[in-house]
């Protein structure tokens, strides 16, 4: 499959590391296992060697939908 075949959004849709997302939520690794064993993480990837990946989509609208919940 070709570039030009891929939606665009999966072509500029950037995958962050753990200790990206971490940072820009400002939490530490333990938090974030946490809300992960209780549901509560945005959703990951979890790559063959085991290290995690989160969509800067997926994050984005993660953050979103609590920006709401707290209104």
């Amino acid at each position: 499959m070709t570039a030009a075949a891929i939606p665009r959004q999966r072509v500029t849709d950037e995958k962050l590391t753990l200790k990206e997302v971490l940072a820009e939520l400002k939490i530490t690794r333990s938090t974030f296992y946490d809300w992960r064993a209780k549901g509560r993480a945005p959703r990951c990837l979890k790559l063959p060697n085991g290290d995690l990946r989160v969509r800067r989509s997926v994050l984005d609208a993660w953050i979103d939908a609590h920006e709401e919940e707290a209104a």
